[in-house]
This record gives C-alpha cells, structure tokens and sequence, in this order.
C-alpha cells in the first residue's frame, strides 16, 4: 500500500531538530559539547573527524523530510558507533518511515535489530513509525512481529495500525470483529474504547465492499463508531507524527535555558534592554 508522503507538522521538525541540536548523547551531554567527548562515541580521535561528524549530525534536522541525505547520516552514525539514546531513535525511525524506501526500510530494521540485541528498550513511538515503515513497504509479517511486541495495544496508534494489519493479510472476518469489541456496549464506561481514524476505516471499507454480508455489517458499525465519538478526522500519518504534550514542554524548558545563558554573558541593563 503506498502512502503520499507529507511533510511532519511544523511542531513535529522543531522537536526533531531540538533533538539532534541537543546531541545524540542526551541534551547537554558533556560529549556533545566538547572534543574530549570524542572517544565516548567514536572510534577514531580525530578531532577535526569529530567537528566534521557533528556537523553532519545536525544536517539531520535539516534533512527531513524526505531527502536521502538524512538517510546517509545516519548510516554514517550506525558504521560510526555512536551510541543512540531513545530521542534518537525516534528520530533515526521516523527519518526512515517519511523516505519509506527498501533502503531505509533495511537501515530501520537493523537499527531495531541490532538494538534489540544490545538488550535496549525500544520507545513505543520507534515501534510505531517501524510498523508503519513496514507496511508501507508491503512487509507485512515483519509489521505484525513488531506489532506482537508493543505493549499498549489500546492506544489510537496501535488501534489503527491492528487495522492496517488485518487490511494487508486480507484477514476481513478479523477486521469486522475488531470493531464490533471495539464498540462492545456491556464494557464497562471505565475501560477507555479505541478509535479509528476516518481514513483507516475507509479502507476497511474498500476491503469488504464485495462481501455484502460484512459490508452491512461494516456499515452498521461505522454508525456506532460515530455515535460513541470513537472516529477521529486525522490521518494515521498524522497520528504517528503528533508531538507529545511532555516534548512540547521540554523545548520549552531548551528554550528558558538558552534565555538564562544569554542572559549571564551579557551586562543586565542590556539584557533588560533586550526583553
């Protein structure tokens, strides 16, 4: 199934870019702000190697979406050892799912595998944009192995991803029963109910528009789904690229901290004189 490829909200690139301004070992991280930092996370001690290569790195941020130079960096990245923290691999995750190419697709993959093997926990928003990749690249096994391990599959990304699964493995008896327990009247009002974007389920549609006998029932359901306010407008490319709450609050915070440096290093009747 081949996805268009829009570019992430404006929200969405600045927290991106505030990542990877900030380092790959963590914001403020003493590596990042010093060659000493060197032979922390590369291999070579090379300073001018080290300017060169953290150049690259914040050419990253510039690069989404879509260009395969963010793509190159992060290769560089991987053959280079630098040592991935979990922003980055949302980061390195998402970079790949908006080229959605069988090369990116094979970087994500070994990334995730290689991390994996390392025995580091994965973040749940890495998974999603790796089952979205998946999917869009017709690997649909690979998205449900990654799929089987997330552990909040309530979420409304995991909702319409499930979905997106059943679609692909034309398992259409499935899909019908995922929605009749999602809009299961005898659950409790207390156990939150899953939603589904308009077009995800469009395309559940599209599936069973030749099997009269799910298609009514498909129909009916798509009522209740709407009547329980369980449908939402956006997209599932705009769900995997919603930017948190808590990561707006952070480069808030960036933000207060870049401020209260200026502030010391100049005199404070001009500091004054600035706000």
């Amino acid at each position: 199934m081949a996805v268009a490829l829009r570019p992430p909200k404006p929200t969405v690139l600045r927290t991106l870019r505030s990542w990877v301004l900030a380092g790959v070992g963590g914001a403020g991280s003493p590596c990042c702000r010093c060659p000493l930092g060197a032979k922390r996370y590369l291999l070579t001690d090379n300073i001018v190697k080290l300017k060169a290569f953290q150049q690259k790195k914040v050419a990253v941020a510039y690069s989404l979406p879509g260009t395969k130079g963010a793509l190159e960096v992060l290769i560089e990245m991987k053959n280079q050892d630098v040592k991935f923290n979990k922003d980055t691999y949302v980061l390195a995750f998402a970079i790949c799912y908006k080229l959605n190419s069988p090369e990116s697709f094979k970087v994500c993959t070994t990334l995730r595998e290689e991390a994996l093997i390392k025995g580091e926990v994965l973040p749940r928003r890495a998974s999603y944009f790796a089952v979205a990749l998946a999917l869009n690249q017709k690997q649909v096994e690979k998205a449900a192995s990654i799929f089987s391990q997330i552990m909040i599959p309530e979420s409304i990304i995991c909702a319409n991803l499930n979905l997106m699964i059943h679609i692909q493995s034309n398992m259409l008896k499935n899909l019908i029963d995922i929605l009749k327990n999602a809009t299961d009247e005898s659950v409790s009002k207390f156990v939150k109910k899953l939603k589904f974007s308009e077009e995800v389920l469009a395309k559940v549609r599209g599936k069973v528009k030749d099997v009269p006998a799910l298609l009514a029932t498909f129909d009916e359901l798509y009522g209740k789904l709407h009547i329980n306010g369980q449908v939402t407008t956006h997209t599932l490319d705009a769900l995997l690229c919603f930017t948190p709450k808590h990561l707006n609050s952070q480069m808030v915070l960036i933000n207060k901290r870049r401020v209260s440096r200026r502030r010391t290093s100049q005199p404070l009747s001009q500091s004054l004189w600035t706000e």
